[in-house]
Order: structure tokens, then C-alpha cells, then sequence
């Protein structure tokens, strides 16, 4: 990966697999394309509260400063795409996705579409908010910031919501309300669902 002019600084601390460079307060990362593993931190109250802080600071940014869109009918046809093509991908479904033909979720998505388009609340979203994708300080354990940006764009808070609570409660056993109790919000539970469901059939 090339990146944009000569003021970059390589950053040598730390425990990524990948090159990382520095230009400022800035951090780039680079890795190819197999990607390197996570690396795990013991979740507690505080990780929680600081990853709320985070993406609650995100989607308060304004509107008009986000010149990029995942606006819901796109990100479906994406999806769409996939599906039709034979190219979901069979690791970023549940046990019980897996049991389900990819044209039947699918189908599923179509089904909640006139009122998932009702309730549309429109922020400035990260587009991928998995937990790796949030930075933390070792010792403090404050969300320093965020990686990965290639989905951002403006869409409803709860694609953003539902893939932390996933990962949350899925992958890390941890109890999302306390999560939600920060942010600052009750989620609805059906824009939880049919986000959660959406994005593993846009990846193929």
C-alpha cells in the first residue's frame, strides 16, 4: 500500500502483525490482504463506557461535514449483489443463518424494508463497527479512535449499533445494555435486527 506523500513516520511499538505509520495524531495501517488477528482485551464497565463515548462521538459529527452515503436502498442492492452472485460468506453468519439458504435472508430483508425506511434516523456512521476497529489505550482503557473507515458514510445509527451489540454479547459475553445505557439511547430492537442480518451478505 502507497501512501499519500513523504511525512509519514513508521511506528515500530506494539503488537500488530502490520506496517503502521504516523503522520501527526494520525495513524495509517497496512496489511495484505489476509488480514491479521484481533488482539484481545479484557472487557470491563470502563471499555464499555469509553467504546459508547466513541461511537456516540462519531454520530454526533454534522451531516454536512460527511460527503459520503450508504444510503439504506444501496447498501441493500449491495447486498443484493452478493446473494445473487453465490458470494455470501459463510463465517460472518450466525449458526443459525448458516441453516438458511442466503436467497431466504435475503428475502427476509426485502420483507422489513417499507418499515425499517420509516424509521430511519440518519447519522455519520462508522460503516464498520467491529470491535477491532475501535483503538484503545492499554492503560487507560479510553477509545482513542477508529480504524478501517473504507464503509463510512451517512445510514442509520443502528447499522453501526447493531454490529457492537453483536460483537458485544457474541463474541465478547458481554451485556450490551450497559453499552446502550452510555450511548444514550433505547435501540429498537427491529432496526437491530435487520441490520445485524444485513451486513454479513454485504461482504463477498
Amino acid at each position: 500500500m502507497l501512501l499519500p506523500g513523504n511525512d509519514w513516520e513508521p511506528v515500530s511499538g506494539g503488537e500488530s502483525a502490520t506496517d503502521v505509520f504516523r503522520r501527526g495524531a494520525v495513524y495509517a495501517k497496512c496489511c495484505g490482504p489476509a488480514g491479521v488477528a484481533a488482539i484481545e482485551l479484557p472487557w470491563s464497565d470502563k471499555l464499555v463506557d469509553s467504546l459508547a463515548f466513541m461511537v456516540r462521538a462519531v454520530h454526533e459529527l454534522p451531516l454536512e461535514s460527511c460527503p459520503f452515503e450508504r444510503r439504506l436502498d444501496d447498501v441493500v442492492g449491495q447486498a443484493e449483489d452478493v446473494v445473487r452472485r453465490g458470494a455470501v460468506n459463510p463465517d460472518f453468519l450466525t449458526d443459525e443463518w448458516r441453516l438458511v439458504q442466503p436467497g431466504e435472508l435475503l428475502a427476509r430483508l426485502h420483507a422489513e424494508l417499507p418499515s425499517v425506511r420509516e424509521k430511519a434516523d440518519l447519522v455519520v456512521c462508522h460503516g464498520d463497527a467491529c470491535l477491532p476497529n475501535f483503538l484503545f489505550d492499554p492503560d487507560t482503557l479510553d477509545c482513542t479512535g477508529v480504524i478501517d473507515l473504507g464503509r463510512l458514510g451517512i445510514a442509520d445509527r443502528h447499522a453501526d449499533l447493531a454490529l457492537v451489540r453483536a460483537q458485544l454479547q457474541d463474541e465478547c459475553s458481554v451485556d450490551a445494555d450497559r453499552f446502550f445505557a452510555t450511548y444514550g439511547l433505547t435501540p429498537d430492537p427491529q432496526l437491530l435486527a435487520f441490520y445485524h442480518l444485513l451486513d454479513p451478505l454485504t461482504w463477498g
